[in-house]
């Protein structure tokens, strides 16, 4: 295993360390914070198994797929956890718990259908603009549980306030780009859904036919031209003896 797949890796093992210090908050003072540090230190690892394996040219199968899965659990654990710390109100959270994890399996779904039939799905600008402002609003919603669990942490209602709508404006605009950015994926990929028509799949077994009894008559040609020339050769021979005699 390379590095950068190892990096990748330890992305993965830190999901349990994110998610032990968050329920550990407040047998651990300021457990939660702790949780959120562990959160940047693996999204930073994203950034750089990417960029030394690009920079090596150590890409391969199995880092793409320790990383989109990395990458994947890392941030739908992260936004279970703060959703159910009460970042948000109970009735949004559940809405956008459910599009935005719902939007990572449908592409992850995607991805596999692609690759069994040869296709590629590149990321594009959308799905690049959502994760960015995704992985801001994440850090913002564990920030916001830290404050209602130590009530308010000794800051002054405005600033609640301030941090309250910046999260918001920030939680609203990743879930709006989630849903255009799956919406994307679906149109830019919509060849996936195609299917092989009846008739191409019955000239396909007439070419194939077609083919195979060409190749089986190429022999019986060959055995009939050596025949022909054999029986010519003894009537050639006969004919020689009859004028000797």
């Amino acid at each position: 295993m390379n590095l950068p797949n190892r990096i990748s890796m330890s992305r993965i093992f830190l999901i349990p360390v994110m998610i032990l210090f968050y329920l550990l908050d407040p047998i651990v003072p300021y457990g939660i914070l702790i949780s959120l540090g562990v959160f940047i230190v693996a999204s930073i690892t994203d950034m750089v198994d990417g960029h030394i394996a690009r920079s090596r040219n150590l890409v391969t199968t199995l880092g793409k797929l320790l990383d989109s899965i990395a990458d994947k659990l890392l941030n739908v654990c992260a936004l279970i956890l703060v959703l159910l710390g009460g970042s948000l109100p109970f009735i949004w959270a559940v809405i956008v718990g459910c599009i935005i994890i719902s939007r990572e399996l449908l592409i992850s779904i995607f991805r596999q259908l692609a690759a069994t039939k040869g296709f590629v799905m590149a990321a594009d600008w959308w799905g690049k603009i959502k994760a960015i402002i995704q992985d801001v609003a994440i850090p913002l919603m564990f920030l916001l549980c830290q404050i209602y669990a130590y009530d308010g942490m000794g800051m002054s209602k405005q600033l609640i306030l301030a941090i309250e709508i910046v999260t918001y404006v920030f939680v609203g605009i990743a879930t709006v780009l989630t849903i255009v950015s799956a919406a994307n994926y679906m149109i830019k990929n919509r060849r996936l859904f195609s299917e092989d028509k009846p008739e191409q799949k019955v000239e396909a077994e007439e070419v194939q036919v077609e083919v195979e009894t060409k190749q089986e008559a190429k022999p019986a040609a060959k055995k009939t031209t050596t025949t022909t020339t054999t029986t010519k050769t003894v009537t050639k021979k006969s004919t020689t003896t009859k004028k000797s005699k």
